[in-house]
């Protein structure tokens, strides 16, 4: 039995939407994921509170609400992958030391995907770039000792806890108070903007601080119904493997923000912007000294909407973290060996809280948009992906086969051109009646933009 309607009623409440809007979305599709945990539902959930967002926002603009239709089986497919190269290749998902390892006493999963993340855990463990001397050297640490050692070395690690750890840890604790997304408003202007037929979101601008996965993926969705979204990047910063994915529809440009030059053009963008959207850990934007006063008087009419891996409270709150990380700390991997009766961790069958985490952000972003146009209230909304794991937790699944295979003729896959050659592009997971989602940039490397928006300010 389907759990994407309670799920949804769930997290459009958590958003503050009224309780009457779930009722317009209709669930198609067969097929879940196989996983302990309700992962398609989740996907269809998820993607559905982002189209309502877009249906309640075209409604606020003078239109009739229009119905919204969520496909569980291509939602699921797009918490994996949409995009299929045609003659050319995409890039390894992980580097040759990311992964799971056996320590002396249990689990714990290294991601070195970024350069400097793996000096920092290579250096801790005294060896070179290779998985088979990495795992020698894993198995002589007791995993919490190396998880505090990496961290501390500024690397990303995380001991496999089980969901009962997790519940006892500070952290876990922590995370448990806070809110799915965490919404708070202040008093402003109401403030329109000269929307497109069937581009609700046409003219609003975006500025995007985000980087894999979570983020990216919310303002992808921004861009798909039409918003002008500027990726911004620090130089040298690069994630090849899933640009394909997620720089689709945007413009992509470089600052180093630790830059005098480079600030004053931040700066510059932030002012006109209508929505931020950042994803850097709780402390960082601060430190380049851009806290949330600071934005708000550089932007006063702003819409802000930010990420991070662990919670906005408790002791983990500034800690590095990413999707595969986080499933391994809060118990979601190891439940998956227990019920499964595996010999190694058996996380999620996609990153799940990376996608369903930004399409929370997408509808926070969006229904931020509706409060502005109708009340003139601006919103802060927060995310982790520490909280999108526990609810997922708290739904179980008895469905453990994998989902069907696609196949060429149910798809109706589109083709599309982007920076790297031709590929083909699954279906939106998500339908709003008369306001189809599409791109109008192709997806392409980070950087070859100028850091200026496509419309007018």
């Amino acid at each position: 039995m389907s759990q994407t309607g309670p799920m949804l009623e769930q997290i459009w409440s958590g958003l503050g939407g009224g309780a009457d809007l779930p009722g317009h979305v209709r669930e198609i599709g067969e097929g879940s994921l196989g996983s302990v945990f309700a992962v398609s539902d989740f996907a269809a959930a998820s993607t559905a509170a982002a189209g309502l967002a877009v249906a309640e926002l075209i409604r606020a603009q003078g239109g009739p609400l229009p119905d919204v239709t969520v496909d569980r089986r291509l939602a699921s497919m797009w918490f994996s992958k949409s995009i299929r190269p045609a003659g050319w290749s995409l890039p390894p998902q992980w580097d040759a030391v990311a992964g799971d390892y056996r320590a002396r006493d249990g689990w714990i999963r290294l991601h070195t995907n970024a350069p400097h993340h793996r000096a920092a855990a290579l250096k801790v463990l005294g060896v070179a770039e290779d998985r088979a001397e990495v795992g020698k050297a894993v198995a002589q640490w007791p995993a919490q000792d190396l998880e505090d050692a990496v961290v501390a070395a500024g690397g990303c690690a995380a001991k496999m806890r089980s969901l009962e750890e997790w519940a006892a840890h500070p952290q876990g604790q922590a995370v448990s108070a806070e809110p799915l997304m965490a919404v708070t408003t202040r008093s402003g202007t109401r403030k329109g903007w000269a929307a497109a037929p069937g581009r609700p979101l046409a003219g609003i601008r975006v500025l995007d601080l985000t980087r894999v996965l979570a983020g990216p993926v919310a303002t992808r969705f921004l861009a798909g119904y039409g918003a002008d979204v500027l990726r911004i990047d620090p130089p040298g910063w690069d994630e090849p493997a899933v640009l394909a994915e997620v720089a689709l529809g945007k413009r992509r440009a470089r600052l180093d923000l630790h830059d005098r030059r480079d600030r004053e053009l931040f700066e510059d963008l932030l002012a006109p912007a209508d929505i931020l959207v950042h994803g850097y850990r709780s402390d960082a934007l601060s430190a380049l000294g851009y806290d949330a006063a600071r934005l708000q008087q550089l932007s006063p009419e702003i819409i802000d909407v930010a990420l991070d891996a662990y919670g906005w409270t408790g002791p983990w709150q500034a800690r590095r973290g990413f999707d595969s990380l986080v499933q391994m700390s809060t118990g979601l991997a190891a439940e998956g060996m227990r019920v499964r009766q595996a010999e190694v961790p058996v996380p999620l069958p996609v990153q799940a809280l990376d996608y369903g985490t930004g399409c929370l952000m997408a509808a926070a972003a969006v229904r931020a948009l509706t409060l502005r146009l109708t009340s003139g209230e601006m919103s802060l909304a927060r995310a982790s992906l520490a909280r999108t794991a526990a609810f997922v937790a708290a739904h179980r699944s008895a469905d453990l086969a994998p989902l069907k295979p696609e196949s060429e003729e149910d798809l109706a896959l589109e083709t599309e051109a982007t920076h790297w050659g031709e590929a083909q592009r699954l279906q939106p997971p998500v339908t709003v009646a008369g306001c189809p989602m599409r791109w109008d940039l192709p997806a392409g490397p980070l950087g070859d933009s100028p850091p200026r928006f496509g419309t007018a300010a």
